[in-house]
């Protein structure tokens, strides 16, 4: 539709182009002048609507002089988008043979050298050619970039979006090429956004690819070690197994914040009173506890299958199973703790809700003091209040009858009043006595 749409455009514009040349009009320059801009504005503004695929299908569906004139209209921030669609060949007729570049920090690609990680700036398509890597990191790479990267390696890269939708059986697989894929969350625990993170992984030859769509402290953190520490890593097979246990560390991290958090949670439960306020914002807090803790349980155990698919598929060294084994003798011990949090979660909310249940039964308590004290004073004001009660006070002062009458009534409120708390009195001792007796 969009490709029609250019055509008619550009038909036009040329159609109209030729009636006004070819005719003999005063100002017909002015004329032209006029028509050509109102023209190029048409063009531009339905190519800014458009996505750089589309402009890059439109290009190589239109004829060269076409593609020419629509490339002129384009806007130089968005030239490096656009080039990624197109061939190298309509690449060298329309901008002289520009490379694309790579935006800014999304691309990593990682070699050994002398034991440690040595980053490599990839700007550009050339940046990749000399370098032998172990690990490439793509994050936020748009879908020209994975391609070409991934045709720069003969695979195809997919979109880390995508491992949502994919079964949970086929988020571990091996290719007929003998790929390794894995999709895997990643925690990002972020105070009050906390959140699983998709991750792709692909072991092609020897190398790591990552694909993410937001950055993570566990690859930062990797980074740094591998860095800074020699030896740290060898092949790809030890940078997927080392990013798998800093998850688990940076959750077991986040289980210690849920920990401090539920203390100080306790120590306001237990307390002798709480309000209807703080048990709101109580068990807010506990919620939002409970959905951490969920899904870092749910997080490592990602983690854990996609361990036991490495070391079922036999690509780990005996150095590199026994680092597998330990990580899932860390995550056997998180699973434990994350059940004991479940519990405690448990108790809180339950210890919350009472303190809730003991508020509300103490109005109702109150309530109803107040509706048996006031009952008897409703029967004597409703009696005062019918003509019975004047004909037997008829010769009586209407000031002295209804003071005492007001008298009457205060003195059998506090007399019932007086009865009740007795009475709840020797219902609380009742329960002490027993237990004195046994």
């Amino acid at each position: 539709m969009s490709l029609e749409k250019v055509t008619e455009l550009l038909n036009k514009h040329k159609l109209v182009e030729g009636m006004v040349h070819s005719q003999d009009m005063p100002r017909r320059d002015l004329v032209e002048t006029i028509l050509h801009r109102q023209h190029l504005a048409e063009l531009e503004n339905l190519l800014t609507r458009m996505s750089p695929g589309e402009i890059g299908n439109i290009l190589t569906a239109l004829s060269v002089e076409d593609a020419r004139q629509i490339w002129r209209l384009i806007p130089d921030e968005r030239e490096n988008d656009i080039l990624w669609e197109v061939s190298d060949e309509l690449r060298q007729q329309l901008a002289s043979g520009q490379e694309p570049e790579f935006s800014e920090s999304q691309i990593n690609a990682f070699e050994l050298v002398d034991g440690k990680l040595r980053q490599v700036e990839v700007s550009c398509r050339r940046d990749l050619e000399n370098i032998k890597p172990i690990w490439i990191d793509l994050l936020k790479a748009s879908k020209a970039e994975r391609i070409y990267v991934g045709s720069h390696y003969g695979l195809e890269l997919p979109d880390p979006g995508d491992a949502t939708d994919l079964e949970v059986s086929s988020r571990f697989h091996v290719e007929e090429n003998d790929e390794i894929h894995l999709h895997s969350n990643f925690l990002l625990d972020r105070e009050g956004d906390s959140r699983s993170v998709p991750v792709a992984f692909i072991l092609h030859d020897g190398i790591l690819f990552s694909m993410r769509n937001e950055e993570l402290p566990v690859f930062r953190l990797q980074r740094l070690r591998a860095r800074t520490q020699p030896g740290y890593v060898s092949d790809g097979n030890d940078v997927l197994l080392d990013l798998y246990g800093a998850d688990v560390e940076y959750s077991a991290d986040s289980l210690e914040d849920v920990y401090a958090t539920l203390g100080k949670v306790g120590r306001q439960v237990l307390s002798e009173t709480m309000t209807d306020e703080e048990a709101a914002a109580t068990l807010a807090d506990i919620a939002e506890e409970e959905d951490l803790n969920g899904r870092i349980r749910s997080d490592i155990l990602d983690t854990q299958r996609a361990l036991s698919f490495l070391m079922r598929c036999k690509i780990l060294s005996p150095s590199q199973f026994d680092d597998a084994r330990q990580i899932l003798r860390d995550i056997e011990s998180l699973n434990s703790h994350t059940a004991f949090l479940f519990d405690k979660i448990n108790f809180l909310m339950d210890a919350t809700i009472g303190f809730i249940n003991i508020n509300q039964n103490r109005r109702v308590s109150q309530l109803t003091v107040f509706g048996v004290v006031f009952m008897p004073i409703n029967i004597l004001a409703g009696i005062g209040g019918m003509s019975e009660y004047s004909m037997m006070t008829h010769g009586i002062p209407w000031p002295l009858a209804y003071g005492a009458f007001l008298v009457g009534m205060g003195l059998i409120g506090w007399g019932t009043y007086v009865a009740v708390k007795h009475m709840e009195k020797r219902r609380l001792a009742k329960p002490r006595q027993g237990a004195w007796l046994t």
